[in-house]
């Protein structure tokens, strides 16, 4: 099966034009399902069953509990498009996951977490050496502004603008939003560039904000493992990773009555729909709008 996978692989890129995260992502997910393939002794695809096909997607969604919605689906749109073009290539008699939906039962509501459990993740490092400096100030404006962590990695000294209280980034589809921080964010995110930077940079030319102990910028896995670390540290039992900050940052502002619509735009939201899940993560709000508006509440 490596085979035609790869021959699938090839066709995606050459032929297709798909980036190469792409191939990456699909031989990923390829690969997972063979394994399970292989478990199951399921020799040829052509015996596979749509009963089956589903035992995997939810044998991932349980073993993997982070997995989110999206990520199952993406799993599920690798094996679809994958087993289209054997079908289309003569190398496969039927597609079982053709007539198949995308599993939207699955979509969960994102983790988030409490006022107190924020602050604690905040005040988790303590010290003034220049990395506990740097992590206080990146902490406090990825809670500030719901960024992703893609975006807060790419985040320059040009993107910021303290005087009108705001920064500049660009999210998905190169579109570039405006969001705004806190005074009491901006007094952190000043003290890390004026005090703690200077002795992390080691390019003068470098304008990325936040700089590892190298010098360089910080990529996601990074910014993962020290939400992790600050996480345990402040004995925050709940598995969250750094979408959880932004998570946390969306159901605040609307528990405290900011317009979805606003919220949308400062998460870079194409569809008020993929907002509109936060509407049912703060249950108390739906409940006082009910009452308040309700004529027989």
């Amino acid at each position: 099966m490596q085979a035609l996978i790869d021959q699938f692989l090839d066709y995606i890129s050459l032929e297709l034009g798909l980036s190469s995260n792409t191939r990456t992502a699909y031989a990923a997910d390829l690969r997972k399902f063979v394994r399970f393939l292989e478990v199951r002794k399921i020799a040829t695809l052509n015996a596979l069953t749509r009963k089956q096909l589903l035992d995997f997607l939810i044998g991932e969604k349980e073993k993997e509990k982070g997995l989110s919605a999206n990520s199952v689906s993406r799993l599920f749109v690798a094996i679809k498009v994958w087993l289209r073009y054997l079908q289309q290539e003569n190398l496969l008699a039927q597609n079982v996951a053709e007539a198949m939906d995308s599993p939207k039962l699955w979509k969960v509501l994102p983790e988030t977490l409490s006022l107190k459990e924020v602050e604690r993740l905040l005040a988790a490092p303590a010290g003034d050496k220049p990395q506990a400096v740097r992590d206080r100030a990146l902490l406090e404006i990825f809670y500030a502004t719901g960024l992703r962590v893609s975006e807060l990695c790419k985040l320059t000294l040009d993107d910021l603008h303290f005087d009108a209280g705001y920064l500049r980034c660009i999210g998905k589809g190169q579109k570039e939003r405006v969001v705004p921080f806190s005074e009491q964010s901006g007094k952190i995110l000043a003290g890390y560039l004026q005090q703690a930077r200077p002795r992390l940079a080691r390019d003068p030319a470098s304008r990325a904000v936040f700089l590892t102990r190298r010098g360089q910028s910080f990529d996601r896995r990074s910014v993962w493992k020290m939400v992790k670390r600050y996480a345990r540290n402040a004995g925050i039992a709940k598995s969250i990773s750094p979408h959880t900050l932004r998570h946390s940052f969306a159901s605040h502002l609307l528990q405290n009555g900011a317009p979805l619509r606003v919220i949308q735009e400062m998460l870079g939201h194409a569809d008020i729909g993929t907002t509109q899940i936060y509407t049912h993560v703060d249950p108390a709000r739906l409940k006082s709008i009910h009452e308040r508006f309700h004529p027989r509440a």
